[in-house]
């Protein structure tokens, strides 16, 4: 069986009904608080490719104010969070602080900049997409995945012996993601679960459980749990430890110039 039968792609779908939601809740936002966005994505579980029938809507979007707005003597706050509203949790950081994080580089928005899902994306975000694939991500990519792995995988466990498979999940993306990041020299991983899968030269005695395990989580609530699987525990076990015996050098690479510069150069383009 080849990894194609395996591990099929996943090809992230939002109903229409809800991308028109998601619209108007960002063109309410950019009315409201008069930004424009320069681009909004979905993150978490229905990016990775491992959502829940109950998984919420997961909104990120980076957006800008006019320049008059960063003339000021007080700085304004740099991030707009709306109430989470049934399935839908919305928000988003301001350009001047994404490419600050942007700069060390911060692993959460670069994922957000190669996430399968759209909702809007402006040439401003082609140019950011394009300076973040110029930064070194390896160390603190590194660092994100094995701490974000290892919380979860801590609340993994049942006292029944069983695993809950979102947190199954939640850590065994990051290890895939450090596997990936081991074999393929420090550089960004995918954002999408099965594309790190067929990054990783991942044994069959693990790979097998994880095609069966899919499906279950996709029709699954939030907490189902099940028997734990020894071959996929020992993976995570494997990777997280292999990170933390052996760190990635620091970046020598300094970007602050080239934010700068496209900083200014978004600012010139009015809206």
């Amino acid at each position: 069986m080849s990894f194609d039968e395996m591990m099929p792609d996943y090809v992230p779908e939002i109903a229409p009904a809800v991308r028109a939601e998601v619209m108007a809740s960002l063109r309410q936002i950019e009315q409201d608080h008069d930004v424009e966005i320069l681009f909004a994505v979905e993150s978490g579980s229905r990016a990775w490719g491992f959502p829940s029938p109950d998984s919420d809507y997961d909104v990120r979007f980076i957006y800008r104010h006019r320049l008059d707005w960063y003339l000021s003597l007080t700085p304004g706050r740099d991030v707009i969070e709306m109430p989470i509203s049934d399935d839908l949790d919305v928000n988003g950081w301001d350009i001047r602080k994404a490419l600050n994080l942007l700069m060390k580089p911060n692993p959460t928005l670069l994922e957000w900049l190669v996430s399968p899902v759209r909702y809007v994306w402006q040439a401003q975000a082609d140019e950011l997409a394009a300076f973040a694939q110029q930064i070194e991500a390896g160390l603190s990519c590194q660092l994100h995945y094995l701490n974000l792995g290892r919380n979860s995988w801590k609340r993994a466990f049942q006292q029944d012996g069983t695993t809950r498979y979102k947190r199954l999940f939640y850590a065994l993306r990051p290890a895939m993601a450090l596997r990936w990041m081991r074999l393929h020299g420090q550089g960004q991983p995918p954002m999408n679960f099965q594309a790190l899968c067929q990054g990783c030269d991942v044994p069959r005695s693990v790979l097998g459980p994880i095609r069966e395990l899919l499906p279950l989580k996709s029709r699954s609530r939030e907490q189902q749990s099940g028997p734990s699987i020894p071959a996929v525990n020992e993976l995570i076990e494997a990777e997280f430890a292999h990170a933390e015996a052996r760190p990635f050098p620091k970046p020598k690479q300094d970007v602050q110039k080239q934010a700068e510069a496209l900083f200014r150069a978004m600012m010139k383009v009015p809206f």
